[in-house]
């Protein structure tokens, strides 16, 4: 029960409720105390009109003894200017319209108590149709207008009731509304609970097949309403979420899978060669198990260093990106290398980390060095508002279907290239990842007798 409080269906139809039952109460009560107001109303203008009629006889000469003659249907009575009562309607006998505080022009309103009203006298028969037989038994609230004649010897007041039919009405729609409103503020909540309930269907589907989704089953998906809702978007958002993490999990654990190999086999070749030397120390030359040692430890720094810069590649892009030039780059990377030709069109600047832009063309011309067969040309250029940097060599080439494979981490080709006596399969990898965080890409061009790789980076300026 506490859960089902909690939910959002439940205060979602208890907002409903509460909303609706405040709303239609309010507009009830204001459309009754309209009604009411009105036929109040109505009752004060028929007193004013009654004792203007009065008043009006009285002008033409008559007596107020005569009104019991000539004033038929009306409650009414008539005093002097001292208050004292010289006519009533006969059934007024025990009682008074008239205000006990005096004489005053206007409307008021009086209640007549049962004992005050005598309907049974023959006389009576004006007051009757005029106040109702149910004035004899119960309180009556009846609106008095005062007036007084042309000659001010007279004081006038004439009753009136509200119109018995419509207070009828009235009260009968005042106990429907009074029964009414809440059992259609239940109604409302009612369907705002069954709506959201069934809104909510598709996000009680996906919160389940997430429940079910481990860290080893992430190929899993949420299902996707057909509808173009928010809920179809959340469900498209968490699919979209899920394949990246199935591509992350998938691309870590076959890293850890690649470097724990690549680091397995020079460590495995070190404590052997420090075995046989430990066993057979007369047999070996200290000196060149040394230097045999000396070149695994380095393969095995090489390895670490590059796997330390693949991580920070994927925690984050360069803190600070300045303008950097290309032919700086270039040539700082390529002093004191042999075979290796620079062919550098105008002065094409980037926006990127320098440190980081060198090691991505060192990178590219070590592989290169590696597979060539006579010499690597580096040449640098501005296309289309971008920069390129080509990197070609004329060793065995690149197969097409191995042209996107080649940068993924710790892939060796099966061809020439895997003759690689000191790649781990980092180098092109760590250069895809640099291009990116600078906004740009690295591909595997065309090229007849050798490879050409080439990277597009935004020029200075034009970076989005």
């Amino acid at each position: 029960m506490p859960d089902a409080v909690r939910s959002t269906r439940f205060r979602v139809a208890l907002t409903a409720f509460v909303a609706s039952l405040i709303a239609l109460g309010v507009v009830s009560a204001w459309l009754v105390a309209d009604a009411q107001n009105r036929l109040e109303n109505g009752a004060a203008q028929v007193a004013r009109a009654r004792a203007a009629a009065i008043v009006q006889v009285l002008n033409t000469g008559a007596k107020p003894v005569d009104l019991r003659l000539l004033v038929r249907d009306s409650a009414y009575e008539v005093t002097d200017q001292a208050g004292r009562r010289l006519i009533t309607c006969p059934g007024l006998r025990h009682g008074s319209i008239a205000p006990a505080d005096g004489f005053q022009r206007g409307d008021s309103v009086t209640v007549l108590r049962p004992g005050d009203v005598d309907l049974a006298m023959e006389e009576s028969v004006g007051c009757q149709w005029i106040l109702g037989r149910n004035v004899e038994i119960t309180e009556t609230r009846v609106h008095v207008a005062a007036d007084t004649s042309g000659d001010s010897k007279y004081h006038i007041y004439a009753a009136a009731r509200v119109d018995e039919s419509g207070q009828a009405a009235l009260d009968a729609v005042r106990t429907t509304l009074l029964v009414g409103v809440p059992v259609i503020a239940v109604a409302i909540g009612v369907v705002a609970w069954l709506a959201v309930r069934r809104a909510l269907r598709p996000v009680e589907a996906i919160r389940a097949e997430v429940a079910e989704i481990g860290a080893h089953d992430l190929s899993r998906r949420v299902p996707a309403p057909g509808s173009a809702d928010e809920i179809a978007k959340l469900a498209e958002t968490m699919n979209t979420m899920l394949a990246r993490l199935d591509t992350a999990v998938t691309r870590q654990s076959r890293f850890t899978s690649d470097a724990s190999h690549e680091l397995r086999t020079p460590l495995a070749s070190l404590r052997t060669q420090l075995e046989v030397l430990l066993a057979h120390p007369d047999r070996l030359d200290w000196r060149d198990a040394c230097r045999s040692a000396l070149l695994d430890i380095t393969r095995l720094q090489d390895l670490v260093a590059d796997l330390v810069l693949l991580g920070k590649l994927d925690n984050a892009v360069p803190a600070r990106l300045t303008p950097v030039r290309l032919s700086e780059v270039v040539e700082s990377c390529l002093s004191g290398r042999q075979g290796v030709r620079a062919e550098i069109a105008g002065d094409p600047v980037v926006p990127g980390d320098r440190g980081r832009l060198e090691r991505l063309l060192r990178n590219l011309v070590d592989n290169a060095q590696r597979h060539t067969r006579t010499g690597v040309t580096v040449s640098v250029s501005t296309v289309d508002g971008g920069c390129l940097l080509t990197v070609t060599d004329d060793g065995p080439g690149i197969p097409a279907p191995d042209r996107e494979r080649v940068f993924d981490r710790f892939v060796r080709l099966d061809d020439g290239r895997a003759r690689d006596e000191g790649g781990a399969g980092l180098g092109l990898a760590i250069v895809a990842e640099i291009a990116q965080a600078h906004g740009g890409t690295v591909e595997v061009a065309d090229h007849d007798g050798g490879a050409r790789l080439v990277v597009r980076l935004p020029s200075a300026g034009t970076r989005s």
